[in-house]
C-alpha cells in the first residue's frame, strides 16, 4: 500500500494499450492501493558487501543486486520474508556449530537494519502486522530460514530462532540434510528423518510457517501429511512449464491447494539453462572479491554484473514468468497462488530484473482480468491467510 513513483507510474501507463485502458482498472493505482509482499528476500546476503546498505540505492547493473529501499518504494513493494540463508555444509558438529554461527550473524544484521531505520523498516511477527506496518509508512519484514541446517540435532533451537523473530521456515536448501531430503541430494532418508518430523511437530507448535521449496517430493509429501497447518512453496514453480526437480507437479500442487496452500511463483528454472561462458570465467576471480581494495573490487562487481546481463542464465522472460503465475491460477485458483520471485538469490527475468519493476506483474494480472482483490490475493492476501491458519492452529496446541 504505496505511492508509486513518477517512473513507475510512467511505465504501467506505458504497458496499457487504450483499448485496455478503458476497460481495465488503473494499474498504476490499484497497486498503490494493494498490500504487497514477496516471500523469497535473500536481500540480507547483501549485508556482507563491504560498505553496502539497504538503504542507498543501487543498481542491478552495477553490483547484480536488486533489493533495497529506493527500488522497493519506486515498484511500490511494501515488504515480504528476508531470509536467513546457510549453504549446505557438513553434517556433523562441526559444519552444524559453523552453520548456526553464520545464522545467527544473519539474523543480527537483520534486526540491525530495522532497529537502524525505524522510520523505514519494521519486524513483524503476526500476520496482522503487515497492515499496520504498511499503514505507518514503514517496509514490513518477517524473518524466514532456508535450509534449517543450522538448528543441528537438537530440535529446540527452533524456538530460540521463533523468540527472534523467525516466522517461516523450510527443512532444506541444496543438499540434504539431518532433517529431510532435497529435491538436488542424496535420498538418505526416504522424505524426513525422524527429527524432520519433529521438527515439523516444532514448527506447528510455535507458529511458524513450513515452507517446502527446495525439499524433495517424499518430503513435501510428507510435510504436507504431517504438517496441522497449511504448507506453502515459497520460491516454486510448475513443473509442466519446466521439467526441472525443484518444480512441482500438477497432483502435488493440488494436493497442497487442498490443504489450503499457497505456491510462491519463482522467477528460476521456467526455461533449460544456457552456457555462461564470461560468467563462469569470472567466478573464481568474485570467490576474493571481499579482500579487494574498494576501487578493484567495484571495478570487479560491475563487471560481474555486465556479464550477467549479458549472458542471462536462461531465455525465461517477463511473459514466461507470467505464463507460469497463470498457470498456477488456472490450476489452483487464485486463492492458492502467491509472489515469490527469489530476488538476490539467482531470481528475476529479463524484463524483470530488480525489485523496481514488479508494478509489470499487477498491470499483467490487471489485463488478464484479474479482479483488484484478486491481486491483492496473489501479492499478500494468500500468504497472509496461511500465516493466520497457522498462528491458529499454534494457538490450540
Amino acid at each position: 500500500m504505496r505511492h508509486l513513483s513518477l517512473l513507475a507510474t510512467a511505465c504501467l501507463a506505458c504497458l496499457a494499450s487504450p483499448l485496455a485502458a478503458q476497460n481495465a482498472p488503473d494499474a498504476a493505482q490499484v497497486h498503490a492501493g494493494i498490500l504487497t509482499l514477496d516471500t523469497h528476500l535473500d536481500s540480507p546476503a547483501n549485508l556482507d558487501q563491504p560498505g553496502w546498505k539497504i538503504t542507498d540505492r543501487h543498481d542491478v547493473l552495477h553490483d547484480t543486486t536488486q533489493v533495497d529501499l529506493p527500488r522497493m518504494i519506486e515498484g511500490g513493494l511494501d515488504g515480504g520474508f528476508w531470509v536467513i540463508y546457510t549453504d549446505q555444509g557438513p553434517n556433523d558438529a562441526r559444519g552444524y556449530a559453523a552453520a548456526l554461527a553464520h545464522a545467527l550473524k544473519r539474523l543480527h544484521q537483520i534486526h540491525d537494519f530495522v532497529a537502524a531505520n525505524p522510520q523505514s523498516f519494521a519486524l513483524a511477527t503476526k500476520a496482522s502486522d503487515a497492515a499496520k506496518i504498511a499503514a505507518a509508512g514503514q517496509r514490513i519484514v518477517y524473518v524466514s530460514m532456508e535450509n534449517s541446517y543450522p538448528l543441528g540435532t537438537d530440535i529446540t533451537n527452533l524456538e530460540a530462532f521463533y523468540q527472534l523473530g523467525l516466522r517461516m521456515a523450510g527443512p532444506v536448501h541444496n543438499g540434504t540434510n539431518q532433517l529431510a531430503d532435497s529435491t538436488n541430494g542424496e535420498a538418505v532418508h526416504g522424505g524426513l528423518s525422524d527429527l524432520g518430523r519433529a521438527w515439523v511437530q516444532e514448527a506447528n507448535r510455535l507458529g511458524i510457517i513450513i515452507d517446502a521449496s527446495h525439499a524433495a517430493d517424499s518430503s513435501f509429501d510428507q510435510m504436507l501429511a504431517l504438517s496441522a497447518a497449511p504448507i506453502i512453496l515459497s520460491h516454486s514453480g510448475p513443473k509442466a512449464l519446466h521439467d526441472h526437480p525443484r518444480n512441482l507437479d500438477d497432483a502435488r500442487l493440488k494436493a497442497l491447494a487442498a490443504r489450503g496452500g499457497v505456491i510462491q511463483v519463482n522467477s528460476l528454472f521456467l526455461s533449460p539453462d544456457r552456457p555462461r561462458p564470461t560468467v563462469d570465467a569470472l567466478r573464481e576471480q568474485m570467490e576474493t572479491a571481499a579482500s579487494l581494495p574498494p576501487s578493484e573490487r567495484a571495478a570487479l562487481m560491475k563487471q560481474w554484473a555486465e556479464a550477467n546481463a549479458a549472458e542471462p542464465r536462461s531465455g525465461t522472460d517477463f511473459d514466461r514468468y507470467m505464463q507460469a503465475v497463470f498457470y498456477c491460477i488456472d490450476l489452483l485458483g487464485v486463492d492458492h497462488v502467491g509472489i515469490g520471485a527469489d530476488w538476490d538469490g539467482g531470481g528475476g527475468v529479463i524484463g524483470l530484473n530488480q525489485i523496481s519493476q514488479i508494478p509489470r506483474i499487477t498491470q499483467a494480472l490487471l489485463a488478464r482480468g484479474l479482479s483488484p482483490a484478486d491481486v491483492e490475493k496473489i501479492w499478500s492476501g494468500n500468504v497472509l491467510r496461511v500465516m493466520a491458519e497457522v498462528e491458529r492452529v499454534a494457538a490450540l496446541r
